[in-house]
Order: structure tokens, then sequence, then C-alpha cells
């Protein structure tokens, strides 16, 4: 979940090398959250029902979701549709159909530690979307996984979300700069404060190990401006275009473990 009531703190919090068994299982339950859901992300399937699954399926595993109960909110996830850019709120109205782009984002508490993670499906595949539906998406995935490439310690901040805009930007996408990713740990939303529309390279937090952040690029198809529905949580692109968003929850590793960041949310490929 983007952070969107986070005001920007000057300290961000360094963890110890044991807390990272903590954030792993936080972010294996994530993940596996996410591919559990997968299969009901299909045409017919109301966004209230991938709630409900979710929501089962984090219970079943001794844990609860962020979500519910954070300012408010009432649901286990946020699911978003089409041009709805982040916080979609979970509905037996909307129901969804194929070719549709739909961003699932769930956060969940293992022993305190927090998971966040996020993706956008395709019902029925990309064979069932618009080339411009399919090409957004891809793009969205790519920029994510470029971002997390360039993470590591003794670089900044800029280094890591500038490569992410300049490759959405170069496919002729606007980067959400409003709703930003956010540090995680204990804390659902913690400094820093992370603009992926913003920034220079060589500028920004100077990442340092035991730093826990979220990385969640957000593409419009066309425009950067957003609004928010009635409901005061849902956003939606003002001019109608399609969004995405992929987040990963990344740790930044000493170069003795061997630098880089390690992805809490990446699905072990040996997971149920």
């Amino acid at each position: 979940m983007s952070a969107r009531y986070f005001s920007s703190l000057t300290r961000v919090p360094i963890h110890r090398p044991e807390d990272f068994a903590g954030m792993r299982a936080a972010g294996s339950l994530a993940a596996r959250t996410l591919a559990h859901v997968e299969p009901r992300v299909i045409s017919g399937t109301t966004t209230a029902e991938i709630d409900r699954v979710a929501a089962a399926f984090v219970a079943e595993n001794g844990a609860v979701a962020a979500t519910v109960g954070y300012r408010g909110y009432k649901h286990s996830t946020c699911v978003s549709v089409n041009d709805v850019v982040c916080h979609g709120i979970p509905s037996e109205d909307v129901t969804l159909r194929d070719g549709d782009i739909v961003n699932v984002d769930v956060t969940v508490i293992v022993d305190g530690w927090h998971g966040d993670t996020s993706r956008t499906f395709i019902v029925g595949g990309e064979e069932k979307a618009s080339e411009a539906a399919a090409q957004l998406v891809n793009v969205t995935r790519e920029s994510l996984e470029i971002g997390v490439s360039r993470c590591g310690p003794g670089r900044r901040m800029g280094d890591v979300v500038v490569p992410i805009r300049r490759h959405l930007e170069r496919h002729g996408y606007a980067v959400v700069n409003k709703y930003a990713a956010h540090g995680i740990g204990r804390k659902f939303h913690a400094p820093p404060h992370i603009r992926h529309g913003a920034g220079a390279e060589g500028r920004g937090v100077l990442l340092k190990p035991g730093m826990f952040f979220t990385i969640e690029p957000m593409a419009n198809e066309k425009g950067v401006a957003t609004r928010v529905l009635k409901d005061g949580w849902t956003v939606v692109t003002a001019d109608g275009g399609l969004s995405a968003q992929f987040e990963h929850t990344v740790g930044v590793r000493s170069e003795e473990d061997g630098g880089g960041c390690e992805v809490f949310t990446r699905l072990d490929a040996s997971a149920d």
C-alpha cells in the first residue's frame, strides 16, 4: 500500500541483521497471498470475492492484514481495476471482465513484521487484453525490477527511482508521484518517503544496511493527474486512462552479506 498519510521524516530506521528473518517471513506470506488469489482473478469474479479469498488465506496462516482498521479501512486488500491507480476498495458491485487489468495490493503482519506487495494481473491473460494494456503492465513490471537491481548499500535513493522513471517515460507513461513508497518493518509506514517521479541520481537518502522499504512504481497510460472518489480512498486517473502498479518490500544488505537489496516479497518457487 502506498504511503498516503505519511509525512517525510529525517531519521530512517536501521534494523539489525537478525531482523531480516522476520521480514522474510512476512514478505513470503504476502507473496504467497498474491499467488493464492491469482486463480480467482478471472472474468465474473467480484473484487470483494478476491478480498475474501485473500483474507481467509492470511488468517489460515496465522497472520493479519495490516490494512484492516488502518485509518478506518475495512478490507484485507486494495483491488484497483483499470483506471484505478491505487487504494481501490473491494466491492460486490465491481465484477471483473476479460481484458481488465487488476492490481491486488496486500500487506500482512507476521510476528509484528510487515510484508507489503502488489501485482497487476490481466484478466484472461494478455491475449484478452488490448495491446496498450498489456504493454503498460509489462513495462511497469520491468520498471520495478530495474529499481530493485539498482538498490544497494552506498547508493542513494535517486539511484533507485530515477531509472524507474526513465524506463516508464521512455515508453510514454506518466509516473505517479503523489502516492509514494515508504519505509517499513515493525511499522506499516515509516521513513523514508519515496517518490518515484522525483529526485536525481546520486541524490536522496543514503542507503545503508538494515534499511527496509518498498519500491512500488505506479504508471499511468496517459496523464499524471489523479482524483480521489467520494469514498475517500479510491484514486483514479483524471483522464480515464489505465494505470498499473507493482510493488516489492526490500531490505538493504551489507557487503559482507552480498550487497544489493534482498527482496522479501519475491515468491519462492518451492512454496505452495
